[in-house]
């Protein structure tokens, strides 16, 4: 029986997205900026076909021609939104046809009543923040009054969050994850898609880390996912990183929380080496996206796609016969844009399995055609949205 691995590259587009207009991102393209920065050295994921997918998307190919041993295109996305969680459920067969609850780029960003009873029932002394920002950038602002006010620091974007950001030392990892509990209970009437708790260590401005102690708290998808129908069929399920969490830990299976891009690629092989016949892994790689998207950090994004790039023999080799390898991203996050939001882009689709006939697959009108393939696959009913390029 076949097997599935689908490795989600956090953030990187290939631009091209038709209504990208609607969300101010006319132009914004992750791959190609990235390229146009640096000479990239990417073979692995060249011969898979990035080059040809981007070419097909925008005309436009950075990397030349190669020979091809994988199978190639793009999607576009159909759901209202350009953030995590709508570009990862619609992957899994189910578009977000709805538009998420946001709150607008003024000071201060959140209702005074959705404040005032966050910090009622938390029992805070108060809040900081209180508007759109960067996380990095906001724990440099605010965190030593943090620290010494024990008021935690609650942040939005221009996705459907709230992320609230605290000391895991002086205000308590267990205590921030509580917090966002019930931030996570205030804001489902607002149609908010998640609250991130977002805990940091550090003594001082300029030594403030993030830890990989995050946690996003999602909605529940509104219908089953691929997830949710892998489960009900029987199969193995084994959700790396942060796709519990995305999920609402629904239908997400064995869930294994590592951080880090040499840490998610080494897990992910571990469990390939013993994942039964007929099992599905599915991996977020997000460090493209927190580290360099972001961040606006162009060659750090481009030398962190280098050393991915150079893993990925590892996950070839780890095929057996009848297993896809399937390579693709849930949204873009150019690093040469204006602002720190995602971008809506085009992702690339990339697939590998041992004997495949190489080609193109096309252009996919939505990101379900991936779960709808991957369906396919592994052999179980049709999910309610794409369609199997199989």
């Amino acid at each position: 029986m076949n097997r599935v691995f689908l490795f989600i590259l956090d953030s990187f587009g290939i631009g091209g997205a038709p209504d990208a207009g609607k969300y101010g991102d006319e132009g914004a393209n992750t791959f190609v900026h990235i390229a146009e920065r640096m000479k990239l050295n990417i073979p692995n994921l060249t011969s898979l076909g990035l080059g040809l997918a981007s070419q097909a998307c925008t005309g436009n190919n950075p990397l030349g021609d190669v020979e091809i041993k994988g199978r190639w295109g793009h999607a576009e996305e159909i759901s209202r939104g350009k953030d995590t969680i709508t570009g990862h459920w619609e992957i899994a067969g189910v578009p977000v046809p709805f538009d998420w609850g946001y709150f607008p780029n003024i000071i201060p960003a959140f209702p005074k009543s959705l404040t005032d009873e966050l910090i009622k029932r938390a029992r805070l002394p108060g809040i900081l923040g209180n508007k759109h920002a960067s996380g990095t950038e906001i724990i440099e602002e605010l965190g030593a009054e943090h620290v010494s006010s024990g008021k935690p620091i609650v942040y939005t974007s221009a996705d459907s969050v709230i992320q609230i950001a605290a000391h895991e030392e002086s205000f308590g990892l267990q205590h921030l994850y509580d917090v966002c509990r019930i931030a996570r209970e205030l804001t489902y009437e607002l149609n908010i898609g998640r609250v991130i708790a977002r805990p940091f260590i550090g003594t001082a401005p300029g030594n403030f880390t993030r830890t990989a102690h995050r946690k996003d708290y999602a909605v529940m998808p509104p219908s089953p996912t691929l997830l949710d129908c892998l489960t009900k069929a029987g199969r193995a399920v084994v959700s790396v990183g942060k796709i519990g969490d995305i999920f609402a830990h629904s239908g997400t299976g064995r869930e294994i929380k590592v951080a880090g891009h040499e840490a998610l690629m080494r897990t992910s092989l571990e469990v390939i080496e013993n994942l039964p016949a007929g099992g599905f892994i599915m991996t977020n790689f997000v460090d493209f996206d927190t580290n360099f998207g972001h961040r606006r950090d162009p060659l750090g994004y481009g030398k962190l796609l280098e050393e991915y790039d150079a893993m990925l023999p590892r996950a070839f080799e780890a095929l057996k016969e009848g297993d896809l390898l399937l390579l693709t991203a849930d949204h873009g996050n150019d690093p040469t844009w204006k602002g720190t939001d995602h971008t809506r882009e085009c992702v690339p689709i990339l697939t590998y399995a041992r004997g495949m006939k190489p080609g193109s697959i096309g252009r996919r009108e939505t990101f379900a055609d991936i779960g709808q393939t991957i369906a396919s696959h592994l052999g179980i009913p049709k999910l309610g949205a794409g369609t199997s390029w199989l």
